[in-house]
């Protein structure tokens, strides 16, 4: 199916994700610390796109990375998703009623910072008066979905130097800047996950 101007596409992604059983990873004994994060697709002149945030070199974890909207688990959470609503909140003024949750792909372990990662994905409102935690989020980049197709980056590995180690990753490029780690999985997975049941023919980056 044709992605472009198609304002069903949110809903079939919400009917993709409604039909498969999430991969959970188990933590017992508790080993890792757990996050919640926030996969923001939007719409932009027709064409879907996926938000990340660059993460400033002031935050605990992660510093200078590419990310999604999100974080860890405060005891005041009932659940991961409300981490992840709360948290978007937070780092660029996403309010949660304005946020679709459509679904949960499978949990993803961090490989340097030793946390399970729950990901969730939203349809928000765009355009968008985001308001940007300055001690936490460097800008805001977005991407249209046509970039992280199978097809246009299946044998993409970077070599990426982190806290001075490095680390062969799954990685994407888009306009400079690289996508890689538990990131790029995310992304992977829920790329996977759809294409398997649609089709997402090429348009405009």
């Amino acid at each position: 199916m044709n992605t472009q101007g198609n304002k069903n596409f949110p809903n079939l992604i919400r009917e993709v994700l409604k039909g498969r059983e999430p991969r959970n990873i188990h933590d017992e004994p508790y080993f890792h610390r757990h996050a919640g994060v926030l996969i923001p697709l939007l719409e932009d002149k027709g064409i879907y796109k996926i938000l990340f945030t660059k993460r400033t070199d002031m935050v605990e974890q992660h510093k200078g990375q590419i990310s999604f909207p999100g974080g860890s688990v405060d005891k005041e959470d009932s659940s991961l998703l409300e981490t992840a609503l709360r948290e978007s909140e937070e780092e660029v003024g996403l309010l949660k009623g304005d946020v679709d949750v459509l679904g949960r792909i499978d949990d993803t372990l961090t490989v340097a910072s030793d946390f399970i990662i729950r990901p969730f994905v939203g349809f928000v409102p765009f355009p968008y008066d985001f308001v940007i935690n300055e001690e936490e989020v460097e800008r805001l980049i977005i991407v249209p979905i046509d970039v992280f197709k199978t097809e246009n980056s299946e044998n993409d590995v970077f070599a990426v130097e982190f806290e001075g180690k490095i680390y062969h990753s799954k990685a994407y490029e888009y306009n400079g800047d690289v996508i890689w780690g538990a990131t790029a999985r995310m992304i992977e997975n829920l790329m996977g996950i759809i294409e398997r049941r649609l089709s997402l023919p090429h348009h405009g980056k």
